[in-house]
């Protein structure tokens, strides 16, 4: 292995190539939408099914990482998933793409779960936080695959033929993953794995994980739609507006883990929530492009900093082992990415999109509700730079 393909190199690849495959796919639901003539609440169902897909292979995913290695399970699933998503590109009915939806939606699952336990073990091997960057990688990638989506969309390309090109490119960013790795956690084999609900801190904790990820992942599948239909953009217009979303999240990201050793984890949550809230509050009330893009902006600040922070609480909590807490935590957190686009499709047809998108003002007003469970975190970070 060449010096400078290091663990920490190789992860963040596959972030990488797993966010940008996600911002192709999300960059390109108003031409599918349109392409298909499918209603909102049609969009919603084939949502839920990519949700029950990944949900449904969360604990398969778990089980083989155990298994195999999550290194080894990372790089076969990053194989499979470009597969997936040019069957979803080919589809031409919607029961096809029904089908193409559930086994894209669980590999990718499967594959969010592998790279985030190889995430793991890379971060205690080093013996600091890194799980912010590896988060920032992935919203990196989100933000390429919504740019290239961008420009196909103004190119009038065919999604299918985009989501062909857009695999073929990303590919050799898997060269750089493919490093020999061997984690041996002296806690792998002392108790049998199984799922718990968080209790006490770690469930407020929870909410508040389920509450950005149900923002965070409703962005994704809604935000170009919602600039689409309620604004009249074209289609290129509406998919840079994931991509800019993408773009303050990779940045605030980057810089979030000075954001915390300056001012503590509680009184970032906080911050975090209040830029949401007025993000929001601006998303819903634009008139203009430009509006909502500031909106958009704002969001991508606001839910930025919130996972990677509930991810290290969770792995930390006196609680429950740091299994357990990451098992159940991450639960609500892929639970509300996964569920959350679907289920606003069933209520944009009820009270309109743009009512729709008034929610996500509540759920930022849980976050900032919520940021006094990170309290324990502080103590955390002080003592990890102390170890490194």
């Amino acid at each position: 292995m060449s010096d400078w393909r290091s663990p920490k190199l190789a992860v963040s690849m596959v972030f990488l190539f797993n966010g940008a495959l996600f911002g192709t796919w999300a960059s390109r639901i108003p031409s599918i939408k349109q392409g298909l003539q499918l209603s909102a609440s049609e969009l919603g169902m084939l949502l839920l099914l990519l949700a029950v897909g990944a949900i449904l292979a969360f604990p398969l995913a778990g089980s083989a990482s155990d298994r195999l290695g999550a290194a080894k399970l990372s790089k076969a699933l990053a194989l499979l998933v470009c597969p997936a998503l040019i069957v979803v590109g080919i589809a031409d009915n919607v029961i096809w793409l029904a089908v193409a939806l559930f086994v894209f939606g669980a590999v990718h699952g499967a594959l969010d779960i592998a790279m985030n336990s190889w995430a793991s073990e890379v971060e205690k091997s080093l013996g600091r936080s890194t799980m912010s960057f590896f988060h920032a990688m992935f919203s990196v990638g989100a933000g390429l695959g919504a740019g290239l989506g961008s420009i196909s969309a103004w190119l009038a390309l065919h999604y299918s033929v985009f989501f062909i090109l857009a695999t073929l490119i990303l590919l050799p960013l898997l060269w750089l993953c493919w490093i020999p790795w061997q984690f041996n956690s002296l806690d792998t084999h002392s108790h049998k794995s199984s799922f718990q609900l968080p209790r006490g801190s770690l469930l407020v904790i929870a909410l508040v994980a389920l509450c950005c990820a149900i923002g965070e992942g409703a962005m994704a599948d809604w935000s170009a739609v919602y600039l689409s239909d309620v604004l009249n953009s074209d289609h290129g217009q509406a998919a840079l507006g994931y991509a800019l979303f993408s773009v303050a999240m990779v940045t605030t990201r980057l810089m979030g883990d000075r954001l915390v050793n300056k001012i503590g984890a509680t009184n970032t949550v906080r911050f975090c929530g209040v830029t949401a809230l007025l993000g929001s509050l601006l998303l819903v009330a634009s008139q203009s492009l430009y509006q909502a893009y500031a909106g958009l902006l704002l969001l991508g600040v606001g839910y930025s900093i919130v996972m990677p922070l509930v991810y290290s609480n969770a792995a930390n909590n006196t609680q429950m082992k740091a299994g357990a807490g990451l098992a159940s935590v991450a639960t609500f957190g892929y639970g509300g990415i996964l569920l959350g686009p679907p289920l606003i499709g069933f209520v944009a047809e009820w009270i309109g999109l743009r009512q729709t998108f008034g929610l996500f003002a509540l759920l930022a007003a849980v976050i900032l509700a919520g940021a006094w469970a990170f309290n324990q975190d502080n103590a955390l970070v002080c003592k990890n730079q102390a170890e490194s």
